[in-house]
Parts: structure tokens; C-alpha cells; sequence
């Protein structure tokens, strides 16, 4: 199998991530004697300054891991919840029947500052200046411009210039967009990460102490101040169309803590695979493999006609059961068990027949009848906004991913995500904006996935981690949105699984995908039976799959996927990684 680099091996430490200079970061971590923990904070906080396009300090991040001193999995549920002041009514009074994809009424309470500090309070070792320095000195010093930060603003830049112009003086210096390949500065940002830093310095030499006062200065000091202000006295253009203040408070910034809570399990020929609860999309990884259990994959041969048409249709399945079932488990009782239940999965493997479903077809576990949006049953066929995660100004807008596992025998996995420059006017004096991540809610009532105060949004955010014979083995992850699910699974897990290739091969192998389930972004649109391949899966592929009745587009070669991972392997003991080389900007690095 062709690959276009090696599967890393080594003994001491590895880092993968979407950006070379987070694993980097990351790898400069291991080598000053941190451990796993803290090298994720510290790449996931570069992540942040180099790839601010796909996310930044509003955003949120969920993340699993295993802790070798704790022995056992854990998660910490980086995602912020919505403000007390986003009610279904208060939408509705604005003439909104969906939440917008931009500007500052989609925003939740910023997590990713919570759960990096979360993660390194509890299971890191090092202290809240040895993981931000390293992002301080990119904003403050200049970070090389990917291609895609460049395109993101000049796309925004009418926007920027002349209804956004908090962010026009953060992206736009001299009035023009960064250069690619050039070096950019973001000094606001430098000088936020620089106040906290000093304010968590003066609660004394205590480590906890410090991550304690940092953290007060994020959700009970200044930044959160910075952002009352904003959200109340500002009413900007958002993707609705219409100009609009937030809801977001800072009293919904203090009252929050990101919760560590037990992963969600399945065992799957030899392995337990551990994700996300239902408040993301995470378990529905888990009921495409309990339904690709009853199938024999390696007989079907990888990348096979029968192979691609299988997992697509069991992956309708799982997606449609996302959309009827899945929300906040804190406000809404979700069926998981039954969900996962071996007898669930039988009677819904027998759906998938020899042709391709056009239909969105939502079980019934354990006897309770589902319910879609009627926005879904009203528009079914309309075309998707496109890949990954969508805003009205057509901007690229997606999400990262850092894995990490190091000699100790920790592993982590996180997604970084949201807090995209291009989707939602920056804060003043901070150096970022909000998230959008509350587009994800439905203002329509009684559904597991309708907006209430206090509420999380189903996240399409969705790292993984699994184990063989219970040793923890595999981190992993790819950004991609509501794909994120189907490229995790398809080129990274199956395929190591199944077919004996190695990491990087195969995230190297063709990739492939369904855009059949409605979109998680704004304006929550599908695209029934449509399925993308790259075209290096070659024409008699696309032409068996065609006459099954998958709706097929050819994309281009190396264009679906960024999956990351890190792990061990089980047979030689050895630390691997690998990343992929799609966007040409992840790395993995180790030794």
C-alpha cells in the first residue's frame, strides 16, 4: 500500500496534529519531561494562534484519554452550554426559525480554555506558563499564514471592512488579508494569554493555584467582562441577515465548569472503542460498528464496491439515528444502551440492502417511536451548504485535531474546534471571537436536540480512543464536521483493523464519504444518497457504486480528511503516530 511517509515508531514520545508546529509544540513538551496531558494543552493552545480559521479560544474542545495513574478513560467535556438568555422564545421574538450560522447569537460559553485547563489540573504536570508560552510566542512574535487563513479572511473581507470592524483590526492590518507563506502576528491575543498568565502568576508558586487564577481570569475577570460588554452593547450582521446583540453573559461564563465524565463503550472484534456521550455525535462511531459487525469486511476486500456501499449504508443508519435520538443526556433521556444493544443492531442491519437508501430512516430502540425536525421532513433533498463546517460567507471553516501518547503509557485525543475568525466579529482587546457552535440547536420544541439555557449543543466534534484486550492502544481523530465519524472510521480505524495497514497507510488509502444525513450547520440542509469519493478510487468504483444508486461526485485526489493518530502498537510495544497529508499542514513527530 502506497504511503506518503512512515508510520513513526519509537519508545519515547509522539505527537500528530493537524498543524506541524502544535506537534512541534507538542513533542517540546515531552522532551522537558511533561507528560501526554500536558503536551495536548500546549499544541492545543498553538493550535489556537496557527489555525485560527478552524478555531480558536471561544471554541470548545471535547477530549478523551487514558490516564496510566488512574487506569482508566476519561473525558473532559470541553463543550460550553448556552447562555441563560437563549430561550426558543427569544429567537422566535427575533423571527428566527433557526439559529444563525454566524455573528454573536449562535455563541455558547467558551470551553476550550476550561478543558485544557481542566486537563492539565488533574493530569498534567506542568504549570499554566510552560503550555501557553509557546502560543504566546507565535502571536506574538508571527506564525507562518497557511493558504487557508489567507483565503478564509479575503473572503470575509467586505464583511470585516464594513460591518465587522473589531475583526477588520485584528485580520485585516493595513487593510489587506494575511499572505500566504508570509508571517503574521495577532498582538491582542498575545497580550490576553500575557494577562492571565501574570494573573495566575500572583496567586503564588502552588501550581493549582495558578491554573485556578488563570482560569478565574478567563471566565470571571477580564476576558469574561471584555465579552459581556461586547455581546450586550454591539448588534452586528449576522448570517440571518438581519443585525443582532448577543445573549451570551459573563454570568453564564462563571457558572460554568467543564464536567469529566465516563466515555460511552463498545467492543468491536477484539476492541473497546470509547467516544463521547450523545450531547456530541460520538456514539454514532460506535452504532456504525455495531452494525458493521454482522458483515465480512475483510472478505469484502478494502475499497471494494460491496466494502464502500456497506459502510455507507450502515452509516445512514447510525446518522439517522443521531438526528432523532441524540442530545444532552443532562436534560433529555437518551436511549444509548438501546441504541448500542447487539439485538437493536440485527434488526437494523437487515435494512441494509443491495442498493443505496435515499430515505432518512431512524429506528426504534427499545419501542420508542423517533422523531425528526420538521424542517428535515419539510426539505429533504435541498443541497448541502458543502464539507466540514459551513458559514454563510462561504469561508473554509472546519476544525483540528491533537493526539499524543507518551512513554508513561498516557494517551490523549481532542478536537479542537470553533471560535472561527471568519464566522463571528472579534472581541475587542482580546485577539478572537466567539463560537456559532449554538447554530447545532433546533428552535423547534420537544426535541432531543432543541435549544434550552444552560443546554449543550450536539457537537459534530468527535475525537476517539481505543483499546485492545483492555491496554489502551489508539488516539485518534480528524476534523471534517459531520464527516468526522465517517473519515475517523474509514481511514483510520477499519482499515488498521481490518486490513493489517499501518497508520499512515491507511490514512493514505482512497478516501470516501456520505453527505446523505442533514447537516449539523446552518442552514441544516442533506443531501440524500450523495456520496464522495476521491477519484483515485478509480472510474470502475464510481461505476459500481453509481449503479447501486449512490448519487456519486468525484473530488479531487487528497482532498477528504485530516485524521491524526497516536498510539501503540500491539505487537512490538513501540509508540507509533502518523498524520495525514492531505492540506499539507499535519505532522506527526516522535522518537
Amino acid at each position: 500500500m502506497f504511503a506518503t511517509r512512515p508510520e513513526l515508531r519509537g519508545t519515547f514520545g509522539m505527537v500528530s496534529s493537524t498543524h506541524w508546529l502544535a506537534s512541534a509544540a507538542g513533542m517540546a513538551v515531552l522532551e522537558r519531561g511533561g507528560n501526554a496531558f500536558d503536551a495536548a494543552v500546549a499544541a492545543g493552545f498553538v493550535l489556537q494562534v496557527v489555525e485560527p480559521h478552524l478555531n480558536g479560544p471561544g471554541g470548545e474542545v471535547p477530549i478523551i484519554g487514558w490516564s496510566a495513574a488512574l487506569g482508566r478513560v476519561l473525558v473532559v467535556a470541553g463543550q460550553g452550554p448556552a447562555p441563560a438568555a437563549a430561550t426558543t422564545d427569544r429567537f422566535r421574538d427575533l423571527g428566527l426559525d433557526l439559529v444563525p450560522g454566524t455573528g454573536l447569537l449562535p455563541a455558547c460559553v467558551p470551553g476550550a480554555f476550561g478543558g485544557w485547563l481542566r486537563l492539565l489540573a488533574e493530569h498534567g504536570t506542568m504549570r499554566p506558563r510552560d503550555v501557553l508560552g509557546y502560543a504566546i510566542g507565535y502571536a506574538e512574535g508571527g506564525f507562518p499564514v497557511v493558504p487557508r487563513i489567507g483565503q478564509a479572511v479575503a473572503a470575509v473581507t467586505p464583511l470585516f471592512a464594513t460591518e465587522w470592524p473589531s475583526s477588520a483590526e485584528v485580520w485585516l492590518p493595513g487593510g489587506q488579508p494575511p499572505a500566504a507563506g508570509g508571517s503574521f502576528r495577532n498582538p491582542a491575543l498575545a497580550a490576553t494569554w500575557r494577562r492571565v498568565l501574570a494573573e495566575a502568576e500572583a496567586a503564588g508558586r502552588d501550581r493549582d493555584a495558578q491554573i485556578q487564577a488563570a482560569r478565574d481570569a478567563f471566565y470571571q475577570g477580564f476576558v469574561a467582562e471584555a465579552i459581556d460588554r461586547f455581546a450586550a452593547g454591539a448588534e452586528l450582521l449576522d448570517a440571518s441577515g438581519g443585525r443582532h446583540r448577543g445573549l451570551l453573559a459573563g454570568a453564564d461564563l462563571a457558572a460554568w465548569q467543564p464536567p469529566v465524565e465516563e466515555p460511552v463503550r463498545l467492543d468491536y472484534h477484539g476492541w473497546t472503542v470509547c467516544k463521547t456521550g450523545p450531547w456530541g455525535q460520538g456514539p454514532v462511531f460506535l452504532q456504525q460498528l455495531a452494525l458493521l459487525a454482522g458483515f465480512d469486511l475483510p472478505g469484502m476486500g478494502l475499497g471494494s464496491a460491496d466494502y464502500v456501499h456497506t459502510v455507507i449504508e450502515c452509516g445512514k443508519l447510525a446518522f439517522a439515528d443521531r438526528e432523532a435520538w441524540y442530545g444532552d443526556p443532562r436534560f433529555v433521556d437518551v436511549p444509548t444502551a438501546d441504541l448500542l444493544d447487539p439485538g437493536y443492531a440485527d434488526a437494523r442491519r437487515k435494512l441494509v440492502g443491495e442498493a443505496a437508501s435515499l430515505e432518512l430512516r431512524p429506528g426504534s430502540p427499545a419501542g420508542r417511536e423517533p422523531r425528526l425536525p420538521a424542517l428535515l421532513a419539510a426539505a429533504p433533498a435541498a443541497d448541502a451548504a458543502g464539507v466540514g463546517e459551513p458559514t454563510l460567507w462561504q469561508g473554509p471553516g472546519d476544525t483540528c485535531q491533537v493526539d499524543v501518547v507518551d512513554r508513561h503509557g498516557n494517551l490523549v485525543a481532542a478536537t479542537p474546534s470553533g471560535g472561527w475568525l471568519q464566522s463571528s466579529p472579534a472581541v475587542p482587546g482580546l485577539g478572537f471571537c466567539l463560537g456559532t457552535r449554538g447554530q447545532m440547536f433546533w428552535l423547534e420544541e420537544g426535541l432531543p436536540a432543541s435549544l434550552a439555557p444552560g443546554k449543550r449543543p450536539r457537537t459534530t466534534l468527535s475525537p476517539s480512543l481505543a483499546l485492545r484486550d483492555g491496554e489502551p492502544l489508539l488516539a485518534f481523530g480528524t476534523p471534517g464536521g459531520d464527516q468526522q465519524d465517517q473519515w475517523s472510521l474509514t481511514s483510520t480505524f477499519l482499515p488498521y483493523v481490518h486490513f493489517g495497514l499501518d497508520l499512515q497507510e491507511a490514512m493514505d488509502a482512497p478516501a470516501f464519504h456520505s453527505e446523505h444525513a442533514p447537516s449539523s450547520f446552518w442552514p441544516r440542509r442533506a443531501r440524500p444518497g450523495v456520496l464522495v469519493v476521491e477519484d483515485r478510487a478509480g472510474a470502475e468504483l464510481v461505476a459500481r457504486l453509481r449503479r447501486r444508486g449512490h448519487r456519486v461526485e468525484v473530488a479531487r485526489p487528497w482532498s477528504l480528511g485530516r485524521t491524526c493518530a497516536a498510539g501503540r502498537d500491539p505487537g512490538s510495544g513501540l509508540l507509533v503516530a502518523a498524520a495525514n497529508a492531505r492540506g499539507r499542514q499535519g505532522y506527526a513527530v516522535g522518537r
